[in-house]
């Protein structure tokens, strides 16, 4: 009987340039690098972890996409999703300009979305 493996490959490019560090006015920290080569390479526009460190080594490593959960039911301010983790999110949000609302509004939405559920699982 044959096993499929699948081994874990990385490509690594190695390539001169240079390198430019800076910050910006609201402190957030810049860097950039400009390659003296003449490369062809695919285009990368993604969340990453940077590391800077003290020597000036730079490590620049990818991060996972993050998924969302699809919601189940949505109202005017809040949805109920299922996680991947098989937990159960409710999320609400209002803006602080409607404060005063905000209790009756989250008791009626929660309300509204709870009878849906409960209609949901009756029908199973």
């Amino acid at each position: 009987m044959k096993k499929n493996i699948k081994k874990k490959t990385s490509k690594e490019i190695n390539y001169e340039g240079l390198v430019s560090l800076g910050e910006l006015q609201n402190g957030l920290r810049t860097a950039n690098i400009v390659s003296w080569e003449d490369l062809e390479i695919e285009p990368l526009n993604s969340r990453c972890k940077v590391q800077i460190m003290r020597d000036g080594n730079i490590y620049i490593t990818q991060l996972p996409k993050r998924f969302k959960n699809r919601p189940i039911f949505r109202e005017d301010n809040c949805s109920l999703s299922l996680g991947r983790d098989g937990k159960y999110y409710f999320v609400f949000t209002m803006p602080e300009q409607l404060v005063e609302e905000l209790p009756r509004e989250l008791v009626r939405q929660a309300s509204t979305i709870a009878q849906k559920v409960a209609r949901l699982i009756h029908n199973y």
